[in-house]
């Protein structure tokens, strides 16, 4: 019998479940954001508590949750584990948020799941008042019991304590970093942002936190306090950490916090190896499935190669903590001649913290300035006479600052840059091209790559 074909019909359900439930690419954050555990406990208990019929680690952090996440999931996965993986947001499919690894193959949520649950749970959706991140999120849950997930790697939305997916008791519980982000709902400080994280902490449940720093460690530590054993990444070498350069090297994902990360995901091994379920987890079989993540777990928007001649790298990075890292590889790869200069394309929400970036942004870089297809962009024109005015009070004269009015339309004409600013000879070093600062930008710039493939 031949299988139907749902496209159609998913293309359909997921338009509506786009516009009646609020999410972060149509709506403000706050608006999208339904705080507390209320409704998403309501739901759960619809869908028959599935979060209870698989063992799960709960991954939040300001920056390299993400990474940190997939890594794991990789891991686990190599080691015989069928291993489930929620995360967010998606770079270019919906169906990204919710991924199955098994017997080195790893599978996004079925269409025709997607399209079966929402026809079946609309009416509780809509009676509950669900946003849209509570409904991916019991979807994620429901799809992994059905499919008999012996883990699930479950990666925070928003914060901790009040996030949608903070009603699992997971077997290890990780924080990777503390930045400021999200200030508006979280709090104006890191000590207040490390006590909503931190609220994924469950009592006697081993809990992980990226590094040690005078003004989060305390919080930690007293949120811990008489609840759960505390570990911090930075303060014990993890076993395996011997061999981290050499992981390094041959990571597919190569962005320069990547070291921290590591060092979080090899500590976070050995605490589950000393749980006995995990037992199967052996450091043989680690370093691959590491160095490996992005190709195993089709992961995208990490310190992304897009393109070869000219060199085009993508990265989701999108607060001060994150593009200070960004920023100054990219200055690094500049200064050691193997690029004649740099390009950046960029685009930022208008609820980021613009004001922190500007002074970290490389002086001596082209920019084109984007608006990507969300109304919480803040439009190019706005980036562009905001960060002129920077650089003029700042003293600092840059090579150029143009704006775009689509992704698409700023990667062109970076294109028709590149042509302007190679030089002659093809074996000299050519620029290098940069696309950030949200990941809609980039969500919208990697298809643009993948057709020239």
């Amino acid at each position: 019998m031949e299988k139907k074909d749902f496209s159609r019909e998913y293309e359909e359900l997921t338009k509506v479940l786009f516009s009646r439930h609020k999410s972060v690419q149509s709506s403000k954050f706050g608006d999208a954001y339904n705080p507390g555990l209320e409704k998403m406990v309501a739901f759960a208990s619809i869908l028959g508590n599935p979060q209870e019929k698989f063992k799960t680690i709960h991954v939040a952090g300001t920056n390299g949750k993400g990474s940190v996440a997939n890594m794991l999931a990789s891991c686990l996965s190599s080691a015989g584990f069928k291993t489930g993986l929620y995360t967010s947001p998606h770079i270019l499919d919906f169906r990204e948020r919710a991924r199955i690894a098994s017997n080195g193959e790893c599978g996004m949520v079925p269409k025709d799941f997607v399209c079966d649950f929402i026809k079946t749970y609309q009416k509780d959706m809509d009676d509950l008042g669900l946003s849209f991140f509570e409904v991916t999120t019991g979807l994620a849950f429901k799809w992994f019991a059905e499919s008999g997930v012996d883990v699930a790697v479950i990666e925070v939305g928003l914060g901790g304590r009040l996030d949608s997916t903070n009603i699992i008791t997971p077997e290890l519980s990780i924080v990777t970093s503390i930045g400021l982000d999200h200030c508006e709902l979280l709090g104006d400080t890191r000590a207040l942002i490390a006590r909503e994280k931190a609220g994924i902490f469950k009592p006697g449940v081993p809990a992980l936190v990226g590094e040690w720093d005078p003004e989060t460690g305390p919080v930690f530590e007293d949120a811990a306090w008489m609840v759960c054993p505390l570990y911090f990444a930075d303060k014990k070498e993890p076993s395996m950490w011997y061999a981290h350069e050499e992981i390094l090297r041959g990571m597919d994902l190569q962005g320069v916090t990547q070291e921290k990360n590591l060092r979080t995901v090899l500590s976070a091994i050995d605490i589950l190896k000393g749980i006995p379920s995990f037992a199967p987890l052996k450091s043989a079989d680690l370093r691959r499935a590491i160095q490996t993540t992005a190709a195993a777990m089709d992961f995208h928007g990490r310190w992304e190669r897009l393109n070869d001649i000219p060199y085009v790298i993508c990265d989701i990075g999108h607060n001060a903590a994150a593009l200070k890292y960004n920023f100054a590889q990219l200055e690094k790869m500049v200064s050691g001649g193997n690029y004649s200069s740099l390009i950046i394309i960029y685009g930022i929400m208008a609820d980021k913290d613009l004001d922190s970036i500007m002074p970290l942004m490389p002086a001596k870089a082209t920019y084109i300035f984007t608006t990507p297809s969300t109304p919480r962009a803040l439009p190019a024109g706005d980036i562009a006479s905001r960060y002129t005015a920077f650089c003029k009070s700042a003293g600092i004269r840059t090579p150029g600052i143009y704006t775009s009015s689509s992704v698409s339309e700023a990667v062109n004409m970076a294109m028709k840059l590149v042509q302007q600013l190679a030089p002659w000879d093809v074996k000299a070093p050519s620029p290098l091209i940069y696309i950030g600062g949200s990941t809609f930008v980039v969500a919208e710039a990697v298809p643009y790559f993948a057709k020239r493939r």
